[in-house]
């Protein structure tokens, strides 16, 4: 009986060898599926700030957004809609934004905007966050005579006016938030950034 020699060397080498290309094979195989995995540019962007062109909204009109997967509206009032926010005072219980502390200075004014013509608010209601709708017409029938526009959530009853200021005597507690904004200019908004004299 012949006794074979086994080359140590080659056999080592086409081990090296196959386990290499396997292992590429198998990367190869998982990159479909690892970059499926890495966020999209859209839930990237959901996190960071968010620029938003304003230069097309009509007077009355509301954006929404999502920032930080919260939802996000920017509203261009209209004149008869900043002059409503003169009225009515003593029906709100901050309305100066003067009581809370998570409100941006910029905030803490009638018109709660660093533009009175502007309004950018998280859109979820101070009291279980549910998601109040925007009712910008006057004297509504479901709303009553008294009701001259604003947001209305129909979870529980609260309201707040065309500032997010909300109203005495309903179950939420605060105004709805402003998010951190800046103007970029006169057209172009984004969110997610302090004015630059303020700190995030």
């Amino acid at each position: 009986m012949v006794e074979k020699k086994v080359d140590k060397n080659r056999r080592k080498f086409l081990t090296n060898s196959v386990t290499f290309v396997g292992g590429a094979g198998a990367a190869i195989a998982m990159w479909p599926f690892l970059a499926s995995m890495k966020p999209s540019a859209r839930a990237r962007a959901a996190g960071g700030p968010v620029e938003v062109d304003i230069s097309k909204m009509e007077p009355g009109q509301k954006i929404d957004l999502i920032w930080r997967k919260k939802p996000i509206w920017i509203i261009r009032r209209t004149p008869e809609m900043v002059k409503s926010l003169e009225d009515n005072r003593v029906k709100f219980r901050d309305t100066n934004s003067d009581n809370e502390a998570q409100q941006p200075d910029f905030a803490k004014n009638r018109h709660r905007s660093m533009n009175s013509e502007y309004l950018v608010l998280e859109g979820i209601c101070t009291h279980l966050g549910c998601n109040p709708s925007y009712r910008p017409e006057i004297a509504p029938a479901d709303l009553g005579k008294d009701w001259s526009g604003g947001f209305f959530c129909a979870c529980h009853g609260s309201r707040f006016d065309l500032a997010g200021r909300v109203y005495r005597g309903v179950p939420a507690g605060a105004n709805l938030k402003v998010p951190p904004h800046k103007y970029l200019s006169a057209t172009r908004i984004v969110i997610g950034v302090m004015p630059d004299k303020e700190v995030a």
